[in-house]
């Protein structure tokens, strides 16, 4: 079993009689011995970072040879096939393990159903198959979900307001499923609709990929930090409502342990939590819990934060990039997705 925040107690500090002897204080307890050099800084540094450590979120447009800024995500862009393929091979080049996979869709190809989601030839298709013929080792991520796709903004099928989870359900196994025929080689639904995982997991395996791993993004929440990857991905504008129905409570830790238990049970093979750096306790807590690989997203508005106020001369972006993902390896994260990862590999490979 893993050693928690309980099984630990500091060692008792040795008594002080409160006198000044030459030399300085009678301590025996002297933590600073070990931070008094860089080789045993790192020698006995318990969080460390590498490069396969990192999943590289890409966002990809319709059209040819094509990089769109993303305003809100200063650094970050929208990528035509051709270019999400050539950032696969520099991903390969770097040695990230894997790319994950969200799509700007045409507003005129959405509608409240999401039909656009079930089309075998629609962008992530067809980036999935791109990037598999040119970079077949890469592992590929897809996001499930309808929101790229309604004419509402809404990860769900909408009935007068309200998210139909059921229904909602057999649309998002159908899209796990092409997605799989393209190529995923890890589905993460993002949806939080209830009991979609173990329907998907009944559907990729009757439809005979029994391989493909499931990613559950087990802890949601109805977060304020995802208004740059709504701008990112084209719905912004168009989200009518809010979440908070069917994402999680900011308030709520419990739940999230219930939700991942759930998901677990229905054969999640992995746990995400979203977003990363707010949510560090529950990241901790599902690890500590289950034993699953677990992952964070570092989301846009925490990359907008730190990109934006190192752009402004504010903090070192640099160290603070780093720091920010240290601090998911410390609360027990197998790996994060980020889009600073392949400046973060670029960093590491450097030593």
């Amino acid at each position: 079993m893993p050693l928690s925040s309980r099984t630990l107690r500091p060692a008792p500090a040795a008594p002080l009689d409160g006198n000044v002897r030459e030399g300085g204080l009678d301590l025996i307890h002297r933590p600073r011995r070990n931070r008094k050099s860089d080789w045993s800084r790192r020698l006995v540094r318990e969080a460390a970072l590498s490069v396969d450590d990192l999943i590289w979120p890409i966002f990809v447009m319709a059209g040819e040879a094509t990089r769109s800024p993303i305003p809100s995500m200063p650094g970050v862009e929208r990528l035509t096939v051709d270019e999400a393929v050539r950032a696969a091979v520099h991903a390969a080049e770097l040695r990230i393990p894997a790319l994950a996979l969200f799509p700007y869709v045409d507003p005129t190809l959405r509608d409240p159903a999401g039909s656009e989601a079930l089309n075998g030839q629609n962008l992530v298709c067809q980036t999935l198959r791109a990037i598999k013929k040119e970079v077949p080792d890469l592992g590929l991520i897809t996001d499930v979900a309808l929101d790229p796709y309604t004419s509402h903004g809404h990860d769900g099928l909408l009935d007068e307001g309200r998210i139909l989870n059921d229904e909602t359900v057999d649309v998002l196994v159908r899209q796990a499923v092409v997605q799989a025929e393209a190529g995923a080689d890890v589905i993460a639904p993002s949806d939080m609709m209830d009991g979609r995982v173990g329907a998907i997991r009944a559907g990729l395996d009757a439809a005979g990929f029994q391989d493909v791993q499931i990613l559950s993004y087990a802890a949601k929440y109805a977060s304020a930090f995802y208004g740059p990857f709504r701008d990112a991905i084209g719905t912004a504008k168009t989200l009518s409502g809010a979440k908070r129905t069917y994402q999680m409570d900011p308030g709520n830790g419990l739940e999230a342990l219930r939700e991942a238990a759930l998901d677990v049970d229905e054969g999640a093979d992995m746990l995400m939590v979203k977003p990363g750096l707010p949510y560090l306790d529950i990241v901790w807590r599902l690890k500590e819990a289950f034993g699953l690989p677990t992952f964070a997203y570092q989301v846009s508005g925490e990359y907008a934060m730190i990109e934006g106020a190192a752009r402004q001369g504010w903090v070192d972006g640099e160290r603070i990039m780093l720091e920010s993902l240290i601090a998911f390896k410390r609360a027990g994260a197998d790996g994060v997705l980020t889009y600073f990862a392949p400046r973060v590999a670029k960093l590491l490979a450097k030593g």
